[in-house]
């Protein structure tokens, strides 16, 4: 396994064992507030990061065998649609950090030749599947700083 990737599982690993206890420690009105009528709520915030990793679960598989996918997603409609902001926050939480352990049990099996297979973006950016995968925990990481400070 190459090392970036052996960095990333253990940086999304460290983050699920020690944030998510974070989270859950976030009062109820606290975790629902809005900030602005556009912005979102921690809450929806981690809505956002399931759906990111619903939508890099695709990236992940389907790169490995499809010739250059395209995989994109209205990241605000994702979540209007998904009702984030009417969840239970345990079931939320929950759902979040075990989406995101399969996820890291995904990685570890990712060969690496296939790591330089390509997806593309909305914007017709081609990245090598190595990118999607630092990407996205770097992605995560910045929403969490929205969420906890850790």
């Amino acid at each position: 396994m190459k090392e970036e990737v052996l960095a990333v599982i253990n940086r999304l690993t460290y983050l699920l064992d020690n944030v998510t206890p974070l989270i859950k420690e976030i009062p109820a009105i606290d975790f629902t507030h809005k900030p602005g009528p556009e912005k979102w709520s921690k809450q929806e915030i981690i809505g956002h990061l399931i759906d990111s990793a619903a939508n890099n679960h695709h990236r992940f598989i389907r790169i490995q065998y499809e010739e250059v996918p395209v995989i994109y997603y209205d990241q605000n409609k994702w979540n209007t649609l998904s009702g984030y902001a009417a969840y239970d926050k345990d079931k939320l939480v929950q759902l979040w950090e075990l989406y995101n352990r399969h996820l890291v049990e995904i990685i570890k099996r990712i060969p690496d030749t296939a790591l330089t297979r390509e997806g593309e973006s909305k914007n017709k950016e081609r990245h090598a599947l190595e990118w999607y995968v630092t990407d996205y925990v770097a992605h995560l990481e910045h929403h969490l700083e929205q969420v906890v400070n850790y």
